[in-house]
């Protein structure tokens, strides 16, 4: 059985989250000690508890030590099962993380399957549902597999109460993708989105975007949802390219203003730009685990962050694959994943 130390590296909950995906794909127990340690909350909260229930129901799983605030389990994963599953974190926290935890054993499975998630869809702390949708899921879909995620309401931090639907049909295998280069960019598109909140907060941060990222009046969009939705605030910016699209998020946070949230998601758009890399520093630390099922893969992107790093340590513990890294432009990182 494996030990995993909780509190290394980035030290949160995505070294959990990865130990339980892998764990079910590879069929290895394992138990993690110190979860999120050095958190000001430190253990399970509500949606890496989810999380750990939603892998023991898919994998058949015996597991010890679920429970709000525990800071160790043990895992041990029996068979997976295609089937339908509802999956509710019962606040805010975020259901793409939860569906971040079993995709991965559902690709392969050996039949279809479908899954309902309810709670936050798009919280500052996770990567919300229009990254899931419109920049994880198509890769993943090149990769063999054909995964339809459906927004059918948003549930926004600290409210929650969002739900979308999966399904998710399976491939024996993964095929290997590599993404080094982005080729010209097609389209840029940004839309602000309120609920339960004045409209001029959307329409600032829109002025703002416009202005520093150079779009016309056709490449942006206010959405207002009805207050009973809310409250909530989103602002995004799409980068589509030929082989792949980016997608940027602020979210709207009590005591900062409208275009501070703007102007920080149009900075993390103009980074990726300027850097001429294909995958943005979120999508870097998502794409490691289809990588590594699939024995290989490269890809080009920003310099790695402390999540990606500590996820590329997990996936080596279980896996025979090496990842490596290494700067190849002043901006630029080439990330390769292969079997030893």
């Amino acid at each position: 059985m494996l030990t995993i130390d909780g509190s290394h590296g980035e030290g949160g909950g995505q070294i959990l989250r990865t130990a339980l995906a892998l764990s079910l794909v590879t069929g290895t127990p394992f138990r993690i000690e110190k979860i999120r340690a050095g958190r000001k909350k430190p253990g399970l909260a509500r949606q890496h508890l989810t999380a750990v229930q939603a892998a023991a129901k898919i994998g058949r799983a015996r597991v010890t030590g679920a429970s709000l605030a525990s800071m160790e389990i043990t895992f041990i994963p029996g068979s997976i099962t295609p089937d339908e599953y509802r999956f509710t974190v019962g606040t805010a926290g975020s259901t793409t993380l939860v569906l971040q935890t079993v995709l991965p054993a559902l690709l392969t499975a050996a039949g279809p399957s479908s899954l309902t998630l309810e709670g936050g869809t798009h919280n500052p702390f996770a990567p919300p549902f229009d990254f899931l949708e419109k920049c994880f899921l198509p890769l993943l879909n090149r990769m063999g597999p054909r995964v339809v995620a459906v927004l059918n309401r948003p549930g926004f931090y600290p409210a929650g109460g969002g739900r979308f639907e999966v399904t998710v049909a399976p491939s024996g295998e993964l095929a290997r993708l590599d993404l080094c280069e982005r080729g010209g960019i097609r389209r840029r598109f940004a839309a602000a989105l309120v609920a339960g909140l004045p409209r001029h907060i959307a329409e600032r941060e829109i002025a703002l975007v416009r202005r520093g990222m150079g779009l016309e009046r056709s490449q942006v969009e206010v959405v207002e949802l009805p207050a009973d939705r809310g409250p909530g605030n989103v602002v995004s910016i799409e980068i589509e390219s030929e082989r792949i699209t980016e997608v940027f998020t602020g979210f709207g946070q009590r005591g900062v203003r409208a275009e501070v949230v703007a102007q920080r998601t149009v900075e993390a758009a103009q980074r990726y730009v300027a850097a001429d890399v294909p995958v943005g520093e979120h999508l870097a630390d998502q794409l490691l685990i289809p990588l590594a099922l699939a024995g290989g893969g490269s890809f080009k992107t920003l310099p790695l962050t402390p999540h990606t790093r500590t996820n590329a340590e997990i996936l080596q513990k279980f896996l025979d694959i090496e990842v490596s890294s290494e700067p190849c432009s002043e901006s630029g990182w080439l990330v390769q994943v292969g079997r030893r």
